[in-house]
């Protein structure tokens, strides 16, 4: 009994304590009811500034990455590039050859795709209707190189113009063309023969990153008769090479703009 009374005023002094001004940079133990609390006070959040810099800053082209990697780096930082990730990794604060560093400030370069890119991606390989098709070459007209945009918006149109039509044969011609027959079936021309002349091949210029330069690539036409509506397509020639290569030449960019070697791979 005497021992809960004295618990009793030990709790009530304790509350009844005066609040102590703490001095922040300090670890403090007080004793409790309960056993030692301790008081940290030597956190960041308790400073006029930070003790070091951390956190991982994400930027989407290289002007930004080498803007700020000149800001943040020293001798000492590295650099990683991840091929498959398409990623360049800076690790600011890495360790030097003889001590050890937090090796938690860095600066991550995520490339992305343009919108050109994905949607010519998107339907490499895929069959469309002649409508359709046409539509796809009007839109992507700043993107076609060889034939010239106007002459393929021309092949667009004369496309578009046969979307009734019933296509019985193709044939290629020594100039590397397609030449399609058709027979009309809208009730004006119906029986009316005609053929059209397409591109076997042609050109697209894309940046495949945004900020990225340009590059070329060749698209093999797909189409398909089956004594109905024709059916168009494309097929892009290793686009994955390409983009390989947009990469190296990203990473090759920064390379030489700044003074460690790009590594092969990503940090720990």
């Amino acid at each position: 009994m005497t021992t809960d009374n004295t618990q009793v005023i030990v709790d009530t002094a304790l509350r009844s304590a005066q609040p102590v001004e703490l001095e922040p940079g300090k670890v403090y133990g007080f004793h409790t009811s309960t056993g030692v609390h301790k008081v940290d006070l030597t956190g960041d959040q308790y400073k006029d500034a930070p003790t070091r810099k951390t956190g991982t800053t994400v930027v989407h082209d290289t002007t930004s990455f080498l803007a700020l990697y000149r800001k943040h780096s020293d001798e000492h930082s590295e650099v990683y590039a991840d091929a498959d990730r398409l990623t360049v990794t800076a690790v600011l604060d890495a360790d030097t050859a003889t001590t050890p560093r937090w090796q938690g400030h860095r600066l991550s370069l995520q490339l992305r795709t343009t919108d050109a890119w994905k949607q010519w991606l998107a339907l490499d390989g895929k069959l469309m209707g002649q409508e359709q098709f046409a539509e796809f070459l009007e839109d992507h007209l700043p993107e076609l190189l060889e034939p010239a945009a106007a002459t393929m918006l021309e092949i667009a149109q004369s496309i578009q113009g046969v979307a009734k039509a019933e296509f019985h044969s193709g044939t290629r011609l020594a100039s590397g063309e397609r030449k399609l027959a058709y027979v009309e079936t809208v009730t004006a021309k119906a029986g009316q023969k005609g053929e059209l002349v397409i591109p076997e091949t042609f050109v697209i210029g894309l940046v495949p990153f945004e900020g990225s330069e340009g590059y070329r690539l060749t698209a093999r036409l797909r189409y398909r008769i089956n004594g109905g509506p024709l059916q168009l397509g494309y097929k892009l020639e290793r686009p994955a090479d390409v983009l390989r290569t947009a990469f190296q030449d990203v990473v090759a960019a920064i390379g030489e703009d700044i003074d460690v070697p790009v590594l092969n791979g990503t940090p720990a």
